[in-house]
């Protein structure tokens, strides 16, 4: 049976959405006979003491060192050892953050999109500025339903305890073009492991163009947006559509083959980058 401390430990991990490792030592000998059976719960910082004991002596700063590049790879990992003291394995069992999916506008796609999201285990928040589309009857699955300003709204939550990083997802389904370039202000700069916007291509250039030319953004920055958002599966209803996504988001945090609608509108913008590039080096040597 699991000690309490170290049940105590994992259970806060889950609660600040911390990633975590618990570490069992599953065999041993000679030396290390005695730590056959030991636990400790391990963080991804070096700095940060392990709850509970592992008594692996010397060996113990290796082992570690390995738990946390098993909780960066997010992979349970086995991994053996031996040397003149005796043999000993080590199971990592990884408890990786939980991904996070913000949903920026609360309209039709994003209610079957928030459930779809949560019954695939991420964290859902769902955002608009509208207090009549976004509350919790609209969104009885999601973790959070927040009726406020898109920008500003954004900007609260990573003042707050969330850290929009490579375990965050973000996809902008707004009403508009405005609220689009709000959060795109907002979010482009962030290491997001997904950042996707719904639109027909006509749309999605007007806002590039118009960020290119009016915020002075290199065009290269657009190049990590998911757009238009989705896998190409001839999605037609809200439902339908918002599986698309959740099938994108799903690709990218699995490191899957398959290619999203954006594929096509990313590889023309480099392309005519190339081109315009290809012009101007021209014109300085005519």
């Amino acid at each position: 049976m699991m000690q309490g401390n170290l049940l105590d430990a994992l259970l806060e991990a889950i609660e600040r959405r911390e990633a975590v490792a618990l570490v069992t030592v599953t065999a041993g000998d000679g030396l290390y006979a005695g730590a056959a059976g030991s636990s400790a719960v391990v963080w991804p910082e070096a700095d940060r003491r392990p709850v509970g004991e592992l008594a692996l002596g010397e060996r113990l700063d290796e082992v570690l060192r390995d738990a946390r590049m098993a909780i960066e790879g997010k992979k349970h990992e086995h991994f053996h050892f031996e040397d003149g003291g005796g043999r000993f394995s080590v199971f990592v069992e990884v408890q990786a953050r939980p991904p996070h999916l913000i949903i920026a506008g609360a309209g039709h796609i994003a209610i079957p999109l928030a459930s779809i999201a949560k019954t695939c285990e991420f964290q859902v928040s769902v955002i608009d500025d509208r207090p009549q589309y976004a509350h919790t009857a609209r969104f009885p699955t999601a973790d959070r339903v927040i009726a406020g300003p898109f920008r500003p709204t954004l900007g609260a939550l990573r003042q707050g305890k969330e850290v929009f990083d490579s375990d965050t997802y973000v996809v902008l389904v707004t009403r508009g073009h405005q609220h689009d370039i709000d959060c795109l202000l907002e979010v482009l700069d962030d290491p997001v492991a997904y950042l996707g916007m719904i639109g027909s291509q006509r749309r999605i250039r007007a806002v590039f163009e118009l960020l290119e030319r009016e915020q002075e953004i290199p065009a290269s920055k657009f190049d990590g947006v998911r757009a238009p958002i989705g896998i190409d599966i001839g999605a037609i209803t809200p439902a339908e559509i918002a599986v698309c996504i959740m099938a994108e988001i799903i690709c990218v945090l699995r490191d899957g083959p398959l290619p999203g609608l954006s594929e096509q509108i990313q590889m023309e913008r480099i392309e005519r980058r190339k081109r315009a590039a290809a012009r101007a080096r021209g014109a300085v040597k005519g």
